[in-house]
């Protein structure tokens, strides 16, 4: 059984920093991508990054790149997102996933299986 876990949300001001952690339990070996959504109100889930556990390769959206940065700590299960100079709009609910190697295109939601319960993150101020 996969278990994934968000955490590090919460209330920040506009050009402000969180960094949210997506820990994963119960892990196959071979489940090699996370990746990050998120889901504003009134709008559909966006992909905003992805990382692969076996080479290391990043994906990031365009409304998302040089803002945000995601990493792993294989030894942990855990896949790190720090967002940087936060804008409003990046107010939503963060979902981290899981899929058994990087799909393609990797911003198909409906290819990762396993999915956390998602955090909210607002940027107000």
């Amino acid at each position: 059984q996969v278990h994934l876990v968000e955490s590090g949300g919460g209330l920040v001001q506009p050009g402000g920093s969180l960094k949210l952690s997506c820990a994963a339990s119960g892990f196959a070996a071979d489940y090699d991508a996370i990746g990050w959504f998120r889901q504003a109100p009134g709008k559909e889930r966006e992909a905003i990054s992805c990382i692969s556990k076996s080479d290391a390769m990043t994906y990031y959206a365009d409304s998302v790149k040089g803002r945000f940065a995601i990493s792993r700590d294989n030894a942990k299960n855990t896949v790190y997102l720090e967002m940087n100079a936060l804008i409003p709009e990046d107010t939503a609910v963060y979902y981290c996933a899981a899929a058994p190697r990087v799909p393609f295109p990797w911003i198909a939601n409906r290819l990762y299986d396993y999915w956390g319960q998602g955090i909210q993150v607002t940027v107000s101020s």
